[in-house]
C-alpha cells in the first residue's frame, strides 16, 4: 500500500509593514511643513506689511499701535508720481537692462573659455574674476569718484552702466561655469567632427542647453544692479538718479513719511517682481541645472 505524504500548508503570514515608523515619519513630514509655513510667513510678512501701509494715511501709519483696520487710498501713489519718480525708473531700467546685457555678453565667453574650452590657470583666472568681490566698495569709492571726475563722467547713467557691469560680471563667470560644465562633452566632440565653427557650437548646441541657467544669472545681475545704492548714491545728481536714491528723498528732518515711502518701495520692487514671476520656470530650471546627476 502506498503511503501519501502531504506537505503541510505554509501558514506563515507576511511581515505586517512598520506602521509606526510610517506613522512617526508622516507626523515629521507635517511638522516640517508647519515650520515651513511658519518660516515663509515670517520672511513675507515684512512685505506684506509694507503693502499694506502703502495704502494708508499718513496719520494712520505712524502710530505706535498698528491699525489694521484703515479706509484705504491711493493718494501715496499720487504724491510718488508727483514727486518726479519718472525719471528715477527711467535710469534704472536703462542701467538694470544695459549692464546685464553686458554681462552676458561678456561673460558667456568668458565661462565658456574657463570650462568646455579652458584656458591654462584656469583656477588663477577664476580666483582673479572672484578676488574682485572681496574688497570692500566703500574703499574704492574715492579713486572711483576722482576718475569718473577727471573724465566729465559724473551724474551720467553710463557710468553706472560699466560699473555695475564690473560688479556682476565675477558672479555670472563664476554662475555659468557650473552650467557649461554640465553639458556632455560628446556633443562638443561630434560637432567639432561635424566641423562646424566653435561659436556655431555655442551658438546652437551650448546656448539652448544652458538657457535656463542664464535666464537665472540674468536676472540675480538684475536684481543686483537694481537694488544698488552705494555708487548711485554717491555719484549721480539730478540726471542719473536711480530708483533707490530717489526713495532717499523721503527721509527728511522732520521724519520719515512710512506711507510715501512703503508706496515708492512698492512700486520701486515691482519691476523685479513681476521680472521673477514671469521667469520663476527658467529661474527654478536655472538654479536646479545640474543638482542631480
Amino acid at each position: 500500500m502506498a503511503v501519501t505524504t502531504s506537505t503541510p500548508p505554509d501558514t506563515q503570514e507576511p511581515a505586517a509593514p512598520p506602521e509606526p515608523r510610517r506613522q512617526k515619519r508622516s507626523a515629521a513630514n507635517v511638522w516640517l511643513g508647519v515650520v515651513a509655513w511658519i518660516v515663509g510667513i515670517a520672511f513675507f510678512f515684512p512685505v506684506f506689511w509694507m503693502v499694506l501701509t502703502s495704502f494708508k494715511q499718513e496719520t494712520d501709519a505712524y502710530t505706535t499701535t498698528p491699525k489694521i483696520i484703515f479706509e484705504p487710498t491711493l493718494e501715496q501713489y499720487e504724491g510718488v508720481f508727483s514727486a518726479g519718480v519718472g525719471p528715477y525708473l527711467v535710469n534704472s531700467v536703462i542701467a538694470t537692462v544695459f549692464s546685464t546685457l553686458l554681462v552676458l555678453l561678456l561673460g558667456i565667453p568668458a565661462a565658456f573659455a574657463v570650462s568646455l574650452r579652458p584656458v591654462k590657470k584656469t583656477q588663477d583666472v577664476l580666483f582673479f574674476f572672484i578676488s574682485t568681490k572681496m574688497l570692500p566698495v566703500v574703499a574704492v569709492i574715492v579713486p572711483i569718484y576722482v576718475v569718473v571726475n577727471q573724465i566729465g563722467m559724473l551724474d551720467n547713467i553710463w557710468t553706472l552702466v560699466v560699473l555695475y557691469t564690473g560688479m556682476n560680471l565675477p558672479i555670472a563667470v563664476w554662475m555659468m561655469r557650473s552650467f557649461f560644465l554640465e553639458v556632455p562633452g560628446e556633443l562638443l566632440e561630434q560637432a567639432s567632427i561635424d566641423g562646424a565653427p566653435l561659436w556655431r557650437t555655442l551658438r546652437e548646441i551650448v546656448l539652448p542647453i544652458i538657457s535656463p541657467g542664464i535666464f537665472a544669472t540674468a536676472l540675480i545681475c538684475v536684481i543686483f544692479a537694481w537694488n544698488e545704492f552705494f555708487f548711485a548714491v554717491n555719484l549721480t545728481a539730478a540726471n542719473a538718479g536711480t530708483v533707490p536714491v530717489f526713495l532717499v528723498g523721503f527721509i527728511t528732518s522732520e521724519g520719515l513719511y512710512w506711507a510715501q515711502l512703503s508706496a515708492a518701495a512698492t512700486m520701486a520692487a515691482l519691476p523685479v517682481v513681476i521680472a521673477g514671476w514671469v521667469a520663476q520656470n527658467k529661474l527654478v530650471q536655472g538654479l536646479s541645472f545640474g543638482a542631480v546627476k
